[in-house]
């Protein structure tokens, strides 16, 4: 891609209806979002790594995702081996083929056994509809808004091509047609009706905001990097959770920050423009294995092959 195209590319609108593939076993597995659309052009980029944090502390703003979040998940314990993880799958619903599908159910029967009760006192279930489709549904505004400052603002064509291919992920990960809203004339009612009744400042939310939290260095690595980390980690702890908390509540749409009990101020959103500019000019010059991550480079290197 060069510098000069359009980061959201150029690919024709894909048709409305549903897609979907044969699995081997006989069972219908839904497609992923198809290549060259706009969620494989920018969920691959290395400008996506700083999207992540306000999806993921919108999903925990909810009072039952951010119980379950705070129960049964190891963030406080293996924020880094999570963040991997996490960051795996994701790449997979969108990058992953035939494989996607197969993801998509590793991570239903992951979430099978999660349940409790959150802090309004009503019990949940991880796979709820409501709590499910809320955590997928958190991606769409934030990329929309996120991807003004660091990719450029998406025509509505490229909107709505972007809602279709969030509904084909939310498939992939098995939400039924009827627990998402179908259109993003839909869509947005929804967003601000949860936002007005469910979200609010949860303890996990404000833990991923805080710039003192007790987060244990990354322990993987060669011998010489891993005593550099040991030698120089509370620095660089203090600087990561400083820039983790800025872009969280920096790349938040404001009326989720507003919901989440965020204050923004307007030296906060002068500083955030100098950055997603820099972010935006020079990561365009990066070669390939730098600006992508790994699942999404193979992805485009096959496409690529596939196509001479």
């Amino acid at each position: 891609m060069s510098t000069t195209e359009h980061p959201m590319g150029h690919h024709a609108e894909e048709p409305a209806e549903r897609t979907q593939r044969r699995a081997g076993d006989g069972r219908t597995d839904p497609e992923p979002p198809p290549p060259g659309g706009v969620l494989w052009t920018i969920a691959g980029d290395v400008r996506a790594l700083l999207m992540l944090p306000a999806a993921f502390t919108l999903q925990v703003a909810h009072p039952a995702i951010g119980a379950g979040v705070d129960e049964h998940s190891v963030f406080r314990t293996d924020p880094w081996g999570r963040g991997e993880r996490s960051l795996r799958s994701v790449q997979l619903w969108v990058y992953g083929g035939a494989d996607a599908a197969a993801e998509g159910r590793r991570v239903r029967r992951l979430h099978k056994e999660i349940q409790g009760t959150d802090t309004r006192g009503r019990s949940y279930h991880a796979l709820d509809p409501a709590c499910y489709a809320w955590v997928h549904a958190t991606g769409f505004p934030v990329y929309l808004y996120a991807g003004r400052y660091l990719l450029r603002p998406f025509t509505p064509a490229q909107e709505r091509q972007l809602y279709r291919e969030w509904l084909q992920v939310g498939r992939i990960l098995g939400l039924r047609d009827r627990d998402m809203p179908q259109s993003i004339e839909e869509f947005w009612p929804y967003y601000h009706r949860m936002l007005a009744e469910e979200i609010e400042p949860t303890k996990v939310a404000r833990e991923l905001l805080a710039t003192d939290a007790a987060l244990p260095r990354p322990a993987g690595g060669p011998l010489p990097l891993r005593l550099l980390l040991r030698l120089t980690w509370p620095v660089l702890r203090a600087a990561f959770l400083r820039l983790r908390a800025f872009v969280t509540a920096g790349y938040m749409p404001p009326e989720a920050r507003a919901a989440v009990g965020l204050d923004w101020t307007p030296a906060q959103e002068r500083r955030l423009r100098r950055f997603s500019t820099a972010v935006r000019i020079l990561v365009p010059l990066l070669p390939e294995r730098l600006r992508y991550l790994p699942i999404a480079r193979a992805a485009r290197a096959r496409g690529r092959a596939a196509a001479h």
